[in-house]
């Protein structure tokens, strides 16, 4: 059967394509690979490897590989592909050297409790220092770790896009920030390991994307959006719809991360999204033009005076020193993303 991302997959070929023959028959370990983004990082691997005749091959982590067979078995029954049972904190090292890994694994957030009272930070933390020392023992040269933009803690309203260089972090007594303060420790394992080690680690600090794969009944709004749409129902905002945010499409963050992979600085970390920024509220309203013109869009909260918080980075690191931007606008994407789920539905 042909790929239904068969165009997205290509795009991602050209524009990565002169990157892929430095890894030529090489072993990937990829942590968080049947997620979202580790879709796109297995798709797109396997793509190039098909396309280019790499003779690469992969070991996927992954808790559940049924649920995983049942949702891409094209990808789970890939000659190349190995699946490997277990958690990204305690995994079994599997066998043999590996040239590469991507640690792109992360699992809901819990919030404090008796039985888990730092949330998810331990579990985060116990998992980079799993990756780190497997890909030490396996004797990998380079390793990408998908961090987030969470590391800046609240982005201030009046900054309109973040940069690398901003000192900001999670504050030190919010409890609901396990996730970003668990990242912010992960980026400096991976530069003490670097460090001390050699281990080229490379970060990227991921925002926010849209594309086919994206969950459409979790805490993503453009895919709850999304799914509201498609279903003929009201598109319902919960908020107010006056934060700030940007989307990345799946197929230009897939190139974004190889090239970040094979290309970028060891310790230094880059944003990895759009610098185009757009309002929830408009968000919404956009997704209601590509995909169900006549929903009624319902913004529960009322906005309230002030200047709106914003999610969005600067991508100025990223575009002058690895030559990356956004190539698929933001009404193609919805429309990409339209069809893909549309037919899937089939």
């Amino acid at each position: 059967m042909d790929n239904p991302l068969a165009r997205d997959l290509d795009h991602v070929l050209e524009h990565t394509e002169p990157l892929w023959a430095g890894a030529r028959g090489a072993r990937i370990f990829i942590t968080g690979g049947t997620g979202f983004v580790g879709t796109w990082i297995t798709e797109s691997l396997l793509w190039a490897n098909r396309r280019l005749g790499l003779d690469l091959s992969a070991v996927l982590l992954t808790r559940n590989p049924d649920a995983f067979r049942r949702r891409s078995p094209h990808l789970a029954g890939d000659p190349a592909v190995t699946l490997l049972t277990g958690d990204a904190a305690s995994f079994a090292w599997p066998a043999g050297s590996f040239a590469l890994v991507i640690h792109a694994a992360t699992g809901h957030s819990v919030a404090p409790d008796a039985e888990h009272p730092t949330g998810t930070f331990d579990r985060d933390i116990a998992a980079m220092r799993r990756v780190l020392d497997f890909a030490r023992a396996a004797g990998v040269r380079r390793l990408l770790f998908t961090s987030s933009g969470a590391v800046y803690g609240k982005q201030p309203p009046e900054l309109s896009h973040v940069s690398e260089d901003y000192p900001g972090a999670p504050l030190a007594n919010d409890t609901a920030s396990a996730y970003g303060a668990a990242k912010r420790v992960s980026e400096y394992l991976c530069a003490c390991y670097s460090q001390v080690y050699g281990i080229e680690a490379v970060i990227g600090r991921l925002f926010a994307f849209m594309g086919p794969h994206l969950p459409l009944d979790q805490h993503y709004a453009a895919g709850n959006f999304l799914r509201d749409a498609l279903r003929g129902s009201p598109i319902d905002i919960a908020g107010d719809g006056t934060p700030r945010r940007s989307y990345l499409y799946a197929a230009d963050l897939a190139i974004w991360l190889w090239t970040i992979l094979f290309r970028g600085q060891p310790a230094r970390p880059y944003n990895v999204g759009s610098s185009q920024e757009i309002s929830i509220a408009d968000l919404a309203r956009a997704i209601g033009r590509e995909v169900a013109p006549d929903a009624e869009i319902r913004i529960a909260q009322t906005a309230r005076p002030g200047t709106p918080t914003r999610y969005v980075p600067s991508t100025d690191r990223a575009e002058n020193e690895l030559g990356l931007r956004v190539w698929i606008p933001m009404d193609e994407s919805i429309r990409r993303t339209r069809d893909w789920h549309r037919r899937a539905s089939l």
